[in-house]
């Protein structure tokens, strides 16, 4: 169970980054954009550390507000859920 659920915010939190890395290098191309929905969504399923990571590392959604609170509360919340759910 443990290493079935490290896989799986592995594998989300991957997507996370790379999505946000996808709709900053769309906002600076100004292509259609990825919806912000999609970017809570990604990090309410468990990918806010990559969503928070992809933030701060392509300096994207840095000026929103609920994106630079909502995020790294998130992530804590992520973070303590699953040290709770490990050990």
């Amino acid at each position: 169970m443990p290493s079935l659920l490290m896989l799986y915010l592995f594998i989300i939190n991957l997507i996370a980054f790379i999505t946000m890395k996808r709709d900053k290098d769309k906002a600076i191309k100004q292509q259609y954009r990825i919806s912000e929905n999609t970017l809570w969504l990604l990090a309410v399923l468990g990918g806010a550390i990559g969503a928070t990571a992809g933030m701060f590392q392509f300096r994207h959604k840095t000026r929103h507000l609920s994106f630079r609170i909502g995020f790294p509360l998130l992530m804590m919340i992520q973070l303590v859920l699953v040290i709770y759910l490990l050990t």
